[in-house]
């Protein structure tokens, strides 16, 4: 059966002039979207998985790019030629039992490990490039550490909470500890992959994403949010309720406040990651609104005393 060609600027959709970074950029993008430990017993995942390792292996060292291109160059002449026959892959053949080594963020071993002891990278890459292998390890060797990303809301952060994570054929139940952030990593030791001969698993990371609030925003451990005040409450004083994440407590509305004034409630934002019991603060920005159910009398005297109020200026 003739060796299929295999476009490596189009597994990773960038252009054949696309420089490292580019590259670089596409593959850890594709990698995490198609991870298997993302996608647990998605087959169609794992194979594409491949496609990006051996894709950004031979294009993210400089000579077996330059090689590879000068395929790709005369391949696409011979096709456009008519692609009679059988391309002549002779030329760019790699000497028998010739190896190369690999310099990608998943080495050999640990792709092999992923696929049951499958070979990671395809005839064509052998072919043209060698077979790719590491160095062979010797004695027992610890397990790889995983990555999984992990999201909550904000309640979750606030509280705390649990996740069941599908880990290859485990089930895991995971702890998120209260006062998670956007870039916490959550360690669970002795879930990431089994150790080699004998030796200790990896560990497993959480990499946590908190989505965002319909309500508050959040800086650190503190909060911010909007709290609706009458402009007859901020005219002449009185109280506003202001909501947390553990209930709404009333706030002092001072005489005069002014539309946008902020006004701090110390230990009401989110407890601290490393000191739970701590808390950062809350941030309440005031928005001016009218009373539900103004009479007209309550229009007529506010007329009243807007026109008093502009006579006293102009007097």
């Amino acid at each position: 059966m003739p060796m299929e060609f295999k476009d490596y600027y189009a597994v990773l959709g960038v252009p054949p002039d696309a420089d490292e970074q580019t590259i670089k950029k596409a593959y850890r993008k594709l990698a995490r979207q198609y991870h298997p430990d993302v996608n647990p017993g998605d087959k169609k995942a794992e194979e594409r998985f491949k496609e990006i390792n051996e894709a950004y292996e031979a294009l993210s060292d400089p000579e077996r790019r330059h090689k590879y291109d000068q395929l790709r160059e005369q391949y696409q002449r011979w096709q456009q030629r008519g692609g009679s026959g059988e391309f002549d892959w002779g030329p760019w053949q790699t000497a028998p039992g010739q190896t190369v080594y690999t310099y990608t963020t998943v080495s050999p071993e640990d792709l092999e490990d992923l696929f049951g002891g499958e070979s990671p990278f395809s005839d064509f890459f052998g072919t043209i490039f060698g077979q790719p292998h590491g160095a062979t390890p010797r004695g027992p060797q610890r397990g790889r550490d995983l990555e999984l990303p992990v999201e909550i809301s904000l309640e979750e952060a606030f509280y705390g909470t649990t996740r069941s994570l599908q880990v290859g054929t485990r089930r895991i139940e995971a702890k998120i500890p209260v006062g998670a952030r956007t870039g916490t990593r959550v360690r669970l030791a002795g879930q990431g992959r089994p150790g080699i001969a004998g030796g200790p698993p990896g560990d497993l990371y959480l990499l946590i994403t908190v989505l965002p609030h319909p309500q508050f925003e959040r800086d650190g451990d503190d909060l911010t949010t909007t709290v609706s005040v009458d402009c007859f409450t901020a005219i002449a004083g009185g109280e506003a309720r202001v909501p947390t994440l553990d209930g709404s407590v009333l706030l002092k509305i001072p005489p005069r406040t002014q539309a946008d004034q902020v006004f701090r409630l110390r230990g009401k934002g989110m407890p601290r990651l490393e000191r739970p019991t701590e808390r950062g603060d809350l941030f309440a920005r005031v928005k001016l609104v009218l009373p539900e159910t103004l009479s007209d009398a309550d229009v007529e005297t506010i007329r009243t005393l807007a026109r008093e109020r502009s006579a006293r200026k102009k007097g």
